[in-house]
């Protein structure tokens, strides 16, 4: 290949509507209409926004913007939270096999991400062993939050799930930490699209904050995590969460420090914060070594091609180049070398193993 790989590493595949089971249609815990014009669920739609939703026409997409691979992550209204254990189970069991069928066939262009639900640790583990047993799934994708058994809403990073991190990192996994369901436990009316403009951005630092006072990145120092939408508010965040720290230490006894998890190796963001002086902040914050490429794509809030929004698939690096904010191989490297870091860690062969698929 004569020009540098470009690997997407925020993406979402949507199944054919005669792709989803039954059950789900029933039960109207998911379906997307015959027409293909909405995503369902009991008392929620939603437009389907874009052609590349769904497989043929993702393929077309990338084709249509260079781009060589993409992260494949869950859907977010197939995280489980608010069903029983046995409607949880069949759901995310679609999910995880769709994805892992996605990547069998099409290895070259995606890596598939699976879901487990941390609400029921045991069965999160047995499903985790399969995913990565049977079908050689690398990435393991989490909600910020998550309902327990007994209907509170927790903190992924809450301490109780450290099983589940264990096991990650026994399997050096890559972890996608990305929000949701926040209209379902913040107390607010859902309007002007609130809860994806402004609450799952909240939603990430919340869990970005846990994650850093527990030192996950170094207690579990095969395991890396990525948080999606730049973590941008907890990049802003930072000072405040350092003052409070210092300022009252009663507070945060037995945590770490906000400034130990500053520059991670185990800590990635993507790109998709909208704008140059947000990814600034981001580059300043964690060094553009900890930065992936992510479109978020195909949704409109994704770096997707847009007049109106006046968007296209990498606009952002593009403006950032333009402005002299990072160089053309940082750019590259976001773009790749960065991305196959959070998902193969140091292991030298399972880099080439990805290349040589996305090469092949």
């Amino acid at each position: 290949m004569s020009r540098p790989l470009r690997i997407n590493g925020h993406s979402h595949l949507l199944p054919y509507p005669e792709e989803i089971p039954q059950f789900l249609k029933e039960r109207e815990i998911f379906s997307v209409d015959p027409d293909k014009k909405f995503m369902l669920q009991k008392d929620w739609k939603r437009p389907v926004t874009d052609s590349s939703f769904f497989l043929n026409e993702k393929l077309e997409w990338m084709d249509r913007y260079n781009i060589d691979h993409a992260v494949v992550l869950n859907l977010s209204q197939l995280y489980g939270n608010g069903l029983t254990q046995e409607e949880m189970k069949k759901a995310l069991r679609f999910q995880n096999d769709f994805n892992a069928g996605i990547q069998k066939k099409h290895p070259n262009k995606f890596t598939s991400g699976f879901v487990v639900h941390p609400g029921f640790v045991e069965g999160a583990l047995w499903e985790i062993e399969r995913c990565v047993e049977e079908m050689g799934m690398r990435l393991l994708c989490l909600p910020t939050h998550y309902m327990n058994t007994i209907g509170k809403w927790r903190c992924i990073f809450d301490q109780e799930n450290e099983p589940i991190f264990e096991l990650a990192n026994k399997y050096n996994l890559a972890l996608e930490i990305h929000p949701y369901d926040g209209e379902k436990f913040i107390l607010l009316e859902n309007t002007s699209w609130r809860f994806h403009l402004i609450w799952m951005l909240a939603q990430c630092a919340d869990s970005y904050h846990f994650f850093t006072l527990n030192g996950y990145q170094d207690k579990y120092p095969n395991m890396r995590a990525c948080f999606a939408h730049g973590g941008q508010l907890a990049q802003i965040n930072l000072g405040r969460r350092i003052q409070g720290f210092d300022g009252r230490p009663d507070l945060f006894v037995g945590k770490h420090h906000p400034r130990k998890a500053v520059g991670h190796k185990n800590i990635f963001f993507d790109t998709l914060v909208h704008d140059t002086g947000s990814l600034k902040l981001l580059l300043d914050n964690a060094t553009s070594k900890q930065v992936v490429m992510g479109l978020d794509d195909p949704y409109p809030l994704g770096e997707m091609e847009s007049q109106s929004q006046s968007s296209y698939p990498g606009k952002i690096l593009d403006l950032a180049l333009e402005r002299q904010l990072l160089t053309i191989q940082e750019a590259e490297n976001i773009w790749s070398e960065n991305i196959l870091q959070w998902l193969c860690g140091d292991n030298s062969e399972l880099k080439k193993t990805m290349i040589d698929r996305i090469l092949s």
